[in-house]
């Protein structure tokens, strides 16, 4: 999103307090039109209750929720133009596919005929073409969130909103999914603004990462902006990165309990705390690095995740290719690479 950019959406400060807690705490958030936006974090960070402000489903304690430009304090939920799919679907049992669809259409005044074309063109667009007659209670996990999601765009929301979309489904159908579902709002030009914990289903599904921490923005940027420069240590353990170790780095070098790390040639100077991404320790000869033994190994499809234990300081975490994994109990040598060093924020 550029500085010139018009938000479609925009968070002023917003505050929601549960008692003592605030659970929102002054959040500033824009969402550009046709962006999609992933809201990530662990659960109690806020992230699902910043999505009911939006929507109208929960008072605020202070800030303000702007929908192209205009303050939405006092405007009900039917009236903001914004839709909202939730985890666990909320399909209508007792009607069949396509009244279920049709349901937005028909609280708007749609003329029948009409609401016919809108649902067999959605139905289409989310691959279940045909589907309108069948009960609900025959589809499949799979299938009832993609009648959800044709609900949630039959009336054409500015802003659609995802709580959750695919925490119940399997995690081959939600791989499948979230590329579709990228896909289909790539088409259709939607806005999104999704909330889940889900970091795979994050990265993959949105054009920005926005991860919570306590009612606080803790990092936004571009998938591959956060996956490769976390700003915090939260925000690295929270990816998954675990080799996080204090270290004081003096010129092109950083000390640390494993030793020397080569850092970046522009990294500050001084105390602060360093991660190493797996791909950036690198398995050498026992005699040519750090000592390690091979604690464990952990099949992951194209490669084996190594936790590595050094005579002092934490376990290492390594990537190896299939052919090459030392196996349980071998002595192995530890080298850095400087480029997937990361200095975190104090």
């Amino acid at each position: 999103m550029t500085e010139a950019a018009q938000p479609l959406l925009g968070l002023e400060a917003l505050t929601v307090r549960f008692g003592a807690r605030a659970v929102l705490d002054a959040v500033d958030l824009r969402v550009c039109a046709h962006e999609i936006v992933c809201v990530l974090g662990p659960s109690g960070s806020g992230k699902s209750t910043l999505l009911r402000v939006v929507a109208g489903l929960q008072e605020t304690d202070a800030g303000r929720v702007l929908l192209d430009g205009v303050d939405q304090a006092g405007t009900p939920v039917h009236r903001r133009g914004v839709g909202l799919m939730f985890q666990d679907h909320q399909l209508f049992p007792q009607r069949d596919v396509g009244a279920n669809v049709a349901f937005g259409l028909r609280m708007r005044g749609v003329g029948r005929a009409e609401q016919v074309r809108r649902v067999e063109e959605l139905l289409e667009l989310v691959g279940l073409p045909g589907a309108r007659r069948r009960a609900v209670s025959s589809l499949s996990g799979g299938e009832q969130q993609r009648v959800a999601l044709a609900r949630a765009l039959a009336p054409e929301p500015r802003l659609l909103m995802l709580d959750e979309p695919l925490g119940q489904l399997d995690r081959g159908l939600r791989e499948r999914l979230v590329v579709e579902l990228r896909q289909l709002f790539g088409r259709l030009g939607t806005t999104v603004l999704a909330v889940t914990h889900d970091q795979g289903e994050a990265f993959a599904l949105a054009d920005r990462v926005v991860v919570m921490q306590d009612g606080r923005i803790a990092q936004a940027g571009t998938p591959l902006e956060v996956w490769q420069r976390p700003a915090s240590e939260f925000v690295a353990r929270f990816l998954g990165f675990d080799n996080v170790v204090q270290a004081s780095v003096v010129g092109g070098t950083a000390d640390t309990v494993w030793g020397k790390i080569p850092v970046p040639a522009d990294a500050p100077q001084g105390v602060t705390r360093l991660l190493v991404r797996p791909a950036g320790v690198r398995l050498v000869p026992a005699a040519d690095g750090l000592p390690c033994t091979v604690a464990a190994r952990t099949f992951r499809g194209n490669h084996v995740a190594l936790r590595l234990r050094p005579v002092e300081g934490p376990l290492l975490e390594a990537e190896c290719p299939l052919r090459d994994t030392p196996a349980e109990g071998a002595e192995v040598g530890v080298a850095f690479a400087a480029d997937e060093v990361v200095l975190l924020a104090r």
